[in-house]
Parts: C-alpha cells; structure tokens; sequence
C-alpha cells in the first residue's frame, strides 16, 4: 500500500522534536526541521523561525502533508488551528486537557487526521490498558501508571526535571479526569498516594491530570474504577505538595518551574517506569493482567538518547507511521486508546518497546 504520508514538519528540536525528526528521517520521509535556534550537523533540512508565530508555521506547513508538534503545550493549539487550515495530518504530545478538548472540535472539519497526546502518557500507556481490557468479559478497574525519573537519585526530591517543567507544574495542580464507583469525576491532583514497587524499586504512586487522555470517555458504562497516577520516588508528593500549598508556588506556576529545574536539572541516566493493571471477570473468576515494563536509555541514529526522549519519540513516530500506512484512520479525531497495540508493537519505532534491556 502507498504511503499517505511522505513529508512531514517538526516543530520544536529539543530532545524529543530532534530524536523525532531522526527516527523519521531514518524511515525515509522527507522531513524538516523548525525551532527558534539554528541546528548544525543534522541529518535533514531545518529551518530557523518563530515558532510561536502562526504565519512562520503556516507558511513552512504549504510544502509538507503532517506536522508533529514538540513544543510546550500551550502552544500546540496555534499549531492544531494552523494545520487544520492548511489541510495537514497532526500529531502532538500534549497532556493538557483544554489544549485536546479544542482540537478535538477542529478535527470534525479536518481534512487530515488530529492526533494529539500521542507521547506516554496520554499515549503508549493507553494503548496498552485498552489492549489489557480486551481479555475480559466485565472489567472492575483500569489502573495506569507512568514515572520518568533518574536511575541515582539524589536529596529529598529523588527527581530530575527531564520533561518540560511547564508541563510536569500543570499536571501537578490541575484536576485529574477518573472513573470512580462507575461514574465520571474530577478529583484533585497530587491525591490518592500509594506504593508500587517495579523491579524490586520501592517507588510511589499519585494523581496527576491528562493523563488518560479521552479514556473515561472511551470506558464511560464500561468499567467501576479508572485512574491514572505519576510514579515518583518516596517522599516526592509530600515535599510538592508542601511547595504548591503551603508556600502558595500554586499561584506562580511560571516561577514555579524556573525553581524546580534550577534545584533539579535534567540527567543523562534516566528510567521510564510504565505500569498497567487491569482488574475484572474472565469465565466468572475476578483476574488481573498487568504489564510492567521498565525503559532505559537506548542507542539511537548514531547516539544515546534519554529514556524519556526516546520513548516519547518512537511513540509518536509509531502513530504517524500507522497513519502513513492506512493501518489507522486518516480522517477526524484519533483516541490513542482505539489503537492496536500488535499494529503498534510491529511498526519500525514502536518494536523499540520491545527491548528493555538497560544500556552498558
């Protein structure tokens, strides 16, 4: 089958656009780059611009058929409307909820596909619980969990500002979409603490927003308990919870994340933690099937990419191709969670997923 896709724009060249832009480079489309900062020594076309300015995007988008957004994410949606006008497939990594609920609206008009949340989470740890529920005849609870944190930590935090400071700050305090007791709620962020250990690593689990994407929707009459919770290290959400609450940081979220990166800049040796659990009936007998996996940095055209970096590109990529290949729709609004997780698992970046063996 031809390819629906051949030229694609990458937007925002950071750690994740840049691993972005190489891995689709690699599969042989015909990409461009775009960030406010000149890149040498790159294996594809960039150009240097205003990402923020929608007559830049607009006019690089005339010449490419997707475009997939790695910038902060409240500038995604001048991204959406523009690749919406110009009758572009979207992809982004967006957890905000506002941000999706908008595009959502864009793409009943479009004349591509609107995918946002395509990263982790909302992204590969949806695909993965929908595939988990497929086994069972009734389901008591959906259960996903996702931590990127540093192999070593160090001090009380135990944490390492990865990803984006902006979004990690607004995951914190905006309020998390659930199923609760068979109904559809809002409970507050940095809530329901529990403990998880993955590979023998005693670590910590709570609430955060965006992550389930369009999941409760999705399972809405079909499941007692969904939820979604960040994996920190032990002690995490009490110290952050004493920032943003009793030092009133919840009120300056910018400043917010200027002290958090300062106290806890990015590291090279990272982990991604992904965990999923479902709970329900199978021949009349309750079950739980899980999926643990643990991800670590991985060699990648020509270097070593982060965890995180890593992980949220082949993502991303995994969907654009499966698009590309007519495996998925190519019209309208993509849930993550309608996803195949076989078609994903067999496409050039999402078999990465497959290999968790830890880098030497």
């Amino acid at each position: 089958m031809q390819k629906k896709i051949h030229s694609v724009l990458v937007i925002g060249l950071g750690k994740v656009g840049a691993l972005v832009a190489h891995l689709l480079n690699d599969q042989g489309y015909q990409v461009t780059g775009l960030d406010r900062e000149a890149h040498s020594d790159l294996p594809f076309d960039s150009i240097v611009g205003n990402v923020e300015d929608k007559e830049v995007v607009e006019r690089h988008l005339e010449n490419h058929q997707a475009v997939v957004t790695c910038l902060p994410w409240h500038l995604n949606l001048s991204v959406a409307r523009s690749a919406h006008r110009a009758g572009c497939h979207y992809f982004d990594l967006t957890e905000d909820v506002s941000t999706t609920r908008e595009i959502r609206k864009l793409a009943k008009t479009a004349k591509g596909v609107m995918a946002p949340q395509c990263g982790l989470a909302p992204g590969f740890v949806g695909i993965v619980g929908a595939d988990l529920t497929k086994s069972f005849e009734t389901l008591r609870s959906i259960e996903l969990r996702v931590g990127a944190l540093p192999q070593h930590p160090r001090g009380m935090l135990g944490y390492a500002f990865n990803w984006s400071a902006q979004g990690v700050v607004n995951e914190y305090l905006n309020d998390c979409e659930v199923i609760k007791e068979g109904k559809r709620a809002k409970i507050p962020s940095m809530e329901g603490l529990e403990t998880i250990v993955i590979d023998g690593v005693q670590l910590e689990a709570f609430a955060t927003s965006g992550g389930l994407g369009t999941m409760c929707e999705t399972f809405d009459n079909r499941v007692r308990h969904l939820n979604y919770k960040t994996i920190r290290y032990p002690g995490h959400c009490q110290l952050m919870r004493f920032f943003f609450n009793e030092l009133f940081m919840k009120e300056r979220r910018d400043l917010a994340g200027e002290i958090l990166v300062n106290a806890k800049p990015p590291v090279n040796d990272d982990v991604v933690y992904v965990h999923a659990a479902v709970e329900g009936l199978k021949e009349g007998h309750l079950r739980r099937e899980e999926w643990v996996r643990s991800y670590f940095p991985k060699e990648i055209a020509g270097g070593v990419w982060k965890a995180i970096s890593w992980t949220t590109s082949a993502s991303v990529c995994a969907v654009l191709e499966m698009v590309s290949e007519g495996d998925l729709l190519a019209q309208g609004f993509l849930k993550q969670e309608e996803i195949p997780l076989d078609l994903f698992l067999k496409t050039r970046t999402g078999a990465l997923f497959a290999q968790n063996q830890k880098t030497t």
